[in-house]
């Protein structure tokens, strides 16, 4: 039977939707199968997707239909309880719980919206439902406006009312909390001696007696902030410019009437400006006031009105290099318009990535993932992706390192570090022209205040670099002046900063070579102590397991010698990543069933393999079907430990190794993370010139990772 969690608020607009999206991703990287359900949800039009089940499906790309995701309407089981047959009502919902019992490994759920005028009723209904589920519940209660009495009134109250229904509380959250510290801890130190912590009467049904978790979220305004995506869904305003600026985030409005003297006294950050389309002067002056250092980032234009850009204001516009932000426009007066509005609140869109990850991150900061994972039942020990990803990040927060990233012009890189800042994976600095680099973020919009921007023929260590590196390769025949066009180089001087530890990783490649990312690294970073060479494996994400594939990006015909530290060195990088690493020493033939002498080969870097690990798990020569098929390895290999179990894959050759990650990154559908680099004394990876900002932000955690096991904290 699957193991299931029942989220629920104790009211409206209590940020459940946040709370849901860290709870999926704690799920989703503790279990191999996840499901979602919501037993109500308020509308079943497929044309009209419920937000909640959209925001979590399209998030964890979830594989599930969307009609298994929930049971039935608020409207239908409204009429159902009114007309006395609440019992067939949980029947229904239980006969689509238990369908995805029997596919699935966990089962998240997420109450009601708290769309009726009762609160109490649909509490009390949600309990019912997490009662007949046989679920666990996660209580969410809003703590914003209110005092530490009042809070802790709503938590010992919620908690009452589940145990009377029988149902255990696993936790419960106080969300969007205005508390200060001081009365924060205040409340953890009333309620804690209350019930929360101090177990009472157990419930019934449920061997965990222990007393439910208690968390406080603090409120983050930018959370509850609408997006220019949502003021244009909502008004179903059209969008004439800047459409890559939607995802800019609201704090007010400005309703622009006066004088454009005046006008510009009011502005504030993130002020959505609402004008009549005809007020040319306005939308003239907002935009030059977004574009200047003197005054705030505003969120975006409405026109009013239905009323056209003037041609000349169009032609402008459009002749703008880069739009600042977005102007929307609708055909509703002013009054009316800002009528609208006001009803409006934020909300989480699946592509607003800007929120989800702001939503995580915040989430992770203020929640004991750990704990709280502990008290969801026992992981699964297969590894697959989203665990392997969701395991990457939780390490890399525990001991936050610091990359330097050396392609800060770039804007895919740019939007990776927003992505990083906000989950708290890395401290980073990013290189290059810091004028240019602020103006990017700017016109982006991307909340960097937390990143260091060096330029580094400006900085104050570059002197001290360049004598630095001269010392180091002047016997290479390198001059002073050389040195220091070296340094002028955005990846020299970040590999220098890695070298002289005043950073502790760096990933490049996004628009430079890898040879231009590794060159420096291998003149003056060089391999660590017992590493012979440098490799690289790739992390291959298939559907339900991640392997280590070795190496396949940087030795085109390694020796025996080499081969052996390879896989030796495969090895320990698996392992710093919570795989248990099983060997394949990789040939054309398994055992003594060929000869030749690339088997030959392979069979000598498994003699030297064992004799540099022997307590690790590896064989060869092995062939690749026997190395993965359990079925063919009791053929070919039996009773081998590694055959048909094998985790680490290490390739002959690189012709072999570069054909087959991406024969099977394609064939399979399997997500490639990597090259990473191993064998270094300090952390420097490559990134691919075609690569996503998923791809960035992945890399820059295994970065932050091998520098934590370098230093001896992993």
């Amino acid at each position: 039977m699957a193991n299931s969690l029942y989220i629920t608020a104790t009211e409206a607009r209590s940020g459940k939707s946040a709370i849901a999206l860290g709870m999926m991703r704690l799920v989703t990287g503790r279990v191999r199968r996840p499901a979602l359900f919501r037993p109500i949800i308020n509308s079943v039009d497929p044309a009209r997707p419920d937000h909640d089940i959209e925001l979590l499906m399209k998030t964890f790309h979830l594989d599930m239909p969307y009609e298994e995701t929930y049971a039935c309407s608020l409207e239908d089981a409204l009429e159902l309880i009114n007309s006395g047959k609440s019992d067939v009502l949980m029947d229904k919902i239980l006969v689509a719980f238990k369908k995805l019992e029997a596919k699935y490994d966990f089962i998240l759920c997420e109450g009601t919206d708290f769309m009726g005028k009762d609160s109490t009723f649909e509490y009390n209904l949600n309990g019912d439902i997490a009662a007949n589920l046989g679920a666990s519940v996660l209580l969410v209660t809003s703590a914003q406006g209110r005092t530490v009495s009042e809070v802790q009134s709503a938590v010992l109250s919620g908690i009452d009312l589940m145990k009377a229904k029988a149902v255990r509380t696993v936790a419960v959250i106080a969300n969007m909390s205005t508390l200060s510290d001081t009365e924060s801890k205040e409340l953890i130190a009333r309620i804690t001696p209350n019930g929360v912590e101090e177990a009472e009467q157990p419930v019934e049904g449920f061997a965990d007696t222990r007393p439910p978790l208690f968390f406080v979220i603090p409120a983050i305004p930018a959370l509850g902030q609408p997006s220019m995506q949502d003021v244009a869904n909502w008004l179903h305003a059209k969008v004439l410019h800047g459409q890559e600026h939607l995802d800019n985030l609201i704090s007010g409005n400005l309703i622009a009437a006066m004088q454009v003297g005046n006008f510009l006294d009011y502005l504030q950050d993130g002020h959505l400006v609402i004008t009549p389309g005809d007020r040319a002067d306005i939308i003239l002056a907002t935009l030059t006031a977004r574009l200047s250092y003197a005054y705030p980032d505003i969120a975006g234009i409405l026109l009013t009105g239905g009323l056209p850009l003037a041609p000349t204001m169009e032609r402008l516009v459009q002749g703008w290099a880069s739009l600042p932000l977005t102007i929307l426009s609708v055909d509703t007066d002013t009054f009316t318009t800002v009528s609208n509005l006001n009803r409006l609140h934020g909300r989480i869109a699946a592509s607003d990535e800007g929120k989800v990850h702001l939503a995580l991150g915040h989430f992770a900061r203020h929640v004991d993932t750990r704990v709280l994972g502990d008290r969801l039942g026992e992981a699964s020990k297969r590894m697959t992706p989203r665990m392997f990803e969701f395991q990457i990040m939780e390490q890399a927060r525990k001991h936050r390192m610091h990359i330097v990233l050396p392609e800060g012009e770039e804007e895919r890189i740019l939007r990776a570090a927003e992505i990083l800042l906000q989950r708290d994976v890395a401290d980073l600095t990013l290189l290059g022209d810091a004028d240019k680099i602020g103006a990017k973020i700017r016109a982006l919009g991307l909340d960097m205040e937390k990143v260091r921007i060096i330029q580094p023929e400006l900085a104050p260590d570059f002197e001290d670099y360049v004598k630095t590196y001269f010392e180091l390769r002047q016997k290479k025949g390198i001059s002073m002046d050389q040195a220091r066009d070296r340094m002028k180089d955005a990846t020299y001087f970040g590999t220098m900063m890695v070298y002289k530890g005043a950073a502790d990783g760096l990933v490049s490649g996004s628009v430079n070579t890898t040879a231009h990312t590794v060159r420096p690294a291998l003149e003056f970073i060089k391999t660590k102590p017992g590493a012979s060479i440098v490799s690289s494996v790739f992390f291959m994400c298939l559907k339900d397991r991640v392997l280590t594939f070795g190496d396949c990006a940087i030795n085109p015909d390694p020796t025996p010698e080499q081969l052996a530290d390879i896989a030796v060195t495969s090895a320990e990088t698996s392992r710093i990543f919570g795989l248990e690493p099983r060997v394949a020493m990789l040939s054309y033939s398994t055992g003594k069933s060929g000869s030749g002498a690339d088997v030959d080969k392979v069979a000598e870097a498994t003699r030297i393999a064992h004799e540099k690990a022997p307590d690790l798990l590896l064989t060869g020569p092995i062939q690749y079907d026997a190395a993965i098929d359990a079925d063919t390895a009791r053929t070919k290999m039996p009773g081998d430990p590694v055959a048909g179990r094998a985790t680490v894959f290490i390739f002959p050759d690189l012709n072999t190794g570069n054909n087959t990650y991406k024969a099977v990154q394609r064939a399979a559908g399997a997500i490639a993370i990597g090259p990473v680099l191993q064998g270094m004394r300090k952390p420097v990876n490559d990134l691919s010139r075609g690569c996503l900002i998923p791809d960035i932000v992945n890399t820059v955690a295994i970065t932050a990772v091998q520098a934590q096991a370098e230093k001896g904290l992993a």
